[in-house]
């Protein structure tokens, strides 16, 4: 089968390679689509010390099972549509017991410790099934009149916003300012709409990017170089400060920013991660003190935030078709790093062969 294989920072190949063997316990998946996530983008320029390489790329992804371990027969169907929960959680862990499984002590990502989906082909581990990683995705999803399979794989990023969603406990009625306008900037956006927030505001520097995210439902779109983000959020916010910031943008500055454009009692979420070397903020904590406010962290996402992740996708809450901006053959993903690189994709969705 055709697959898509890290070996090393800027060793990336596409490979002929054994079609994976189903072994007890697992699924084997007919991988229809799989989405370009910018870890992936991050491991061939910088690599990325968890992959156990070589080892194929892709946590993105949606499929069709093709073969059924008898032992997880009985919940699947030969032809049933499936997304995961990529980060599988050992179950036996302190957060595993207290149902944090995104931050399970022992996380095996499916492209970092398993094979992942850009393939024509991946198996779903035993242990992802024991977890309840395996999310079946209803039919609508992949008919022709409903959504479509490069939608579903978007499941996977979609499910990192409705975590960091939940967690800054996002209300009806909500102002929400969204630092970053790439493409999980924008997710957080259109999933904070969907809610319950009445206004969303997002910053961003590049024009580009800016000009894409007048595509969504996004209420103002600021340009912090010109225009004065404080002075923006105070006005809209009739002096108060956003209910909540989430901070999509990867980068230091804005992060130390965050707290001065929310309000009293609101919630600062730091949704991008920042670099090894470049991770360490100077943030006024007289703000938090005196505004009580909340500043929270959010990683990754649980299997309960796949499932709601469908939810809007299948319903449509989410423009999965203007996120899901550029398809390519699974052999081009140089070209879906060029796209990506230059800010003209949101998120570019690879299409493996579909001969049998």
């Amino acid at each position: 089968m055709q697959a898509v294989v890290y070996y090393a920072p800027g060793d990336i190949r596409v490979e002929d390679i054994p079609k994976p063997q189903l072994r007890e316990g697992e699924l084997l998946i007919h991988v229809d689509a799989c989405a370009v996530c910018g870890t992936d983008l991050k491991s061939k320029h910088h690599g990325n010390p968890r992959i156990k390489a070589p080892l194929v790329m892709g946590h993105e992804f949606t499929g069709i099972i093709e073969e059924i371990s008898p032992s997880a027969a009985g919940t699947w169907n030969i032809g049933d549509r499936i997304v995961m929960a990529t980060s599988i959680s050992c179950g036996e862990c302190y957060y595993c017991r207290n149902h944090f499984r995104n931050l399970c002590t022992n996380l095996a990502p499916m492209s970092f410790s398993y094979p992942g989906g850009m393939a024509e082909y991946v198996t779903i581990p035993a242990l992802a099934l024991r977890g309840g990683h395996v999310i079946k995705v209803p039919v609508e999803v992949s008919g022709t009149a409903g959504v479509k399979a490069e939608w579903a794989a978007l499941a996977e990023p979609t499910s990192c916003a409705v975590n960091s969603v939940q967690q800054s406990h996002i209300r009806q009625g909500d102002t929400v300012l969204v630092m970053g306008a790439g493409p999980m900037g924008l997710l957080n956006a259109v999933v904070a709409k969907a809610f319950g927030a009445e206004q969303i505001i997002m910053s961003e520097l590049n024009e580009l990017r800016r000009n894409q995210a007048k595509n969504f439902e996004i209420d103002f779109v600021v340009d912090p170089v010109k225009d004065n983000l404080n002075e923006v959020v105070k006005s809209i916010t009739r002096g108060v400060g956003a209910d909540v910031v989430i901070v999509a943008a990867p980068a230091a500055q804005p992060q130390e920013q965050a707290l001065s454009f929310v309000r009293k009692q609101g919630t600062v979420c730091l949704f991008a991660s920042l670099p090894v070397g470049k991770n360490i903020l100077n943030i006024d904590s007289r703000l938090i003190h005196y505004g009580e406010i909340r500043l929270i962290g959010s990683s990754d996402s649980t299997p309960e935030h796949v499932r709601k992740a469908v939810e809007l996708i299948i319903t449509k809450k989410i423009p999965a078709e203007k996120i899901a901006s550029h398809l390519l053959p699974l052999h081009q993903i140089e070209q879906a790093f060029e796209l990506m690189t230059s800010g003209e994709a949101l998120r570019v969705v690879l299409i493996p062969p579909q001969s049998a």
